[in-house]
């Protein structure tokens, strides 16, 4: 079966059902993260944000702060 046939199949169904497909198909790439490669424009990108916290690591937002943010709960 291609992507594509299991895309299309994968649309009709439940959203409930499609989130925990995306949790399994996540879950099976972190327990293998060797397989999946960086592109070294992500790694750069990475390494950036990593020394901007390193500079000041009060500079970003906490988890609780973003998860509110995306939640539409802080503008």
């Amino acid at each position: 079966m291609d992507l594509q046939t299991v895309l299309t199949a994968v649309e009709s169904w439940p959203a409930a059902d499609r989130l925990r497909l995306i949790k399994e198909v996540w879950e099976s790439l972190d327990a293998a993260p060797e397989t999946v490669a960086l592109t070294e424009a992500r790694k750069q990108d990475l390494q950036r944000r990593l020394d901007a916290y390193r500079d000041d690591p009060r500079a970003g937002s906490s988890w609780e702060k973003v998860k509110t943010r995306l939640q539409g709960g802080g503008r």
